[in-house]
């Protein structure tokens, strides 16, 4: 059944409907036209019940001078069930047994049945009546051929007039699906043209305000979402090459260098710490980069306990102590005590340190990390007193390889706001970065208090801020 194409599957099950009406219809229409029929016969046989009864009454012949166009036979039977008059020759007793015994308790009825020597099927009432002599009773037989004829002629004519009728409405069912697929046939030729080299193609919406018309809106914002997201990885392969590119060049540089011709110790010992300042930035790169990949598969393991957020920012800023002395800054600590957090201490401490180190690089005097209750969840945030942002830098701040380069750019990679904003979606928190009153940066994290259900992360370019 599922390789009968769709048009066919809607049509059938539309033929085996009207199919089924029409055999209902045809039924209904038999019946109601053989019990019409019936009732016909059975009003004649009263009225010449009646006629007849009243003759008889008066001393005449039960025959009916006047002959009937449907062939019927009368009898006037006598108590014991002998044949006292009748219309045809021939014929015996319509009325034997129990049907006698019956008729003589002086019960009028109707039957249907056939009678002995006569074809056919007949219609049979009988009525007692008083004659001078006694009791007898009066039988009229009316013949139910022509009713049949008429019936059969019925069944034919509704066979053929039915089988053309559900012939015509399965083509114009076959019809009216072939139409109401034409768009979807439409959008299937127009997919199959999309590829990668044509990101911007988008389906066919039919003019029609209907389902089709929402499924293909539907199906062109998953195909923007798509193309989106393929740019998006496009330039993130671009700007990783370009990234990589870099250090990889000045090792190569510095090594030529160093083997052109015979150095001096001292100037090997440059070489090599150049070198190794290289190699750790590589290391670290390639690092971010397998984080983000391991995030966008929805494989980053978070690991959550109880911490005290306190602890865990004074960790963050004892390992920054020395490279803030080198800035001729310092890093403090401003968090209320027993303020708790459910997340990965390992990967809040990696975002935290991203976002110290971005402020000493990038911004100017003391940082600070505090942590403060919001709601039903923890906001932890850095700030510095520097430049700030600029006011277009919001946006895409957590972009990947993004960087604020008219106010803040000093090197680095660009993914340090991207790898915080990756660890604090998959805690179920959120990020935002500001400009403080005062000048300076914050980058702030929120991250709920009540465990979210676990979830594969979804690729994202950025994250607005709330």
């Amino acid at each position: 059944m599922s390789r009968v194409p769709i048009r066919l599957r809607l049509t059938l099950p539309y033929a085996v409907g009207m199919a089924l009406v029409l055999a209902a219809m045809g039924l209904f229409v038999y019946i109601r036209v053989a019990d019409t029929l019936l009732r016909d016969v059975d009003q004649n046989l009263r009225a010449q019940a009646a006629e007849s009864a009243a003759r008889v009454a008066e001393g005449e012949s039960v025959l009916d001078p006047e002959p009937s166009a449907t062939p019927a036979i009368r009898q006037l039977l006598s108590p014991s069930g002998a044949v006292l008059a009748s219309t045809s020759r021939g014929v015996g007793p319509l009325l034997r047994g129990r049907d006698l015994a019956s008729a003589r308790r002086g019960s009028s009825e109707l039957r249907s049945g056939s009678i002995e020597g006569v074809a056919g099927e007949w219609r049979i009432l009988t009525r007692p009546v008083r004659l001078k002599s006694g009791q007898a009773t009066l039988v009229l037989a009316a013949s139910l051929d022509q009713r049949d004829r008429t019936l059969d002629r019925l069944v034919h004519e509704f066979i053929i007039g039915g089988l053309a009728a559900l012939l015509l409405a399965v083509v114009a069912g076959y019809a009216l699906a072939v139409g109401a697929l034409r768009p979807v046939e439409a959008m299937r030729r127009r997919a199959a043209a999309i590829t990668a080299r044509t990101p911007g193609r988008r389906l066919p919406v039919p003019p029609a305000n209907d389902d089709l018309s929402r499924l293909a809106r539907t199906l062109n914002d998953m195909l923007a979402r798509l193309a989106a997201a393929l740019e998006h990885e496009r330039r993130f392969v671009d700007d990783a090459s370009h990234e990589l590119r870099t250090p990889l060049a000045l090792l190569r540089t510095e090594v030529e260098i160093a083997l052109r011709q015979p150095r001096s110790q001292a100037e090997l010992e440059q070489v090599l710490r150049s070198v190794a300042e290289e190699t750790e930035r590589l290391s670290q790169l390639a690092e971010d980069l397998l984080l983000i990949a391991r995030s966008d598969n929805g494989e980053l393991p978070i690991r959550r306990e109880r911490v005290s957020a306190e602890e865990l920012m004074s960790t963050v800023a004892k390992r920054f102590a020395l490279r803030a002395l080198e800035h001729d800054s310092s890093v403090s600590v401003e968090a209320a005590p027993g303020t708790m957090l459910d997340a990965d201490a390992v990967r809040i401490e990696q975002a935290l340190g991203n976002l110290v180190e971005n402020a000493l690089m990038h911004g100017a005097g003391d940082v600070l990390l505090a942590a403060r209750v919001e709601g039903d969840g923890v906001g932890l945030s850095v700030s510095d007193r520097g430049a700030g942002f600029p006011s277009d830098f919001a946006e895409h701040a957590f972009d990947r390889f993004s960087r604020a380069d008219e106010a803040r750019s000093h090197g680095g990679s660009g993914l340090g706001l991207a790898i915080v904003d990756l660890i604090t979606r998959a805690h179920g928190g959120r990020a935002e970065v500001r400009n403080r009153d005062g000048g300076g940066a914050v980058v702030s994290i929120w991250l709920p208090t009540v465990v979210p259900e676990p979830k594969a992360l979804e690729p994202a370019t950025k994250l607005a801020p709330n």
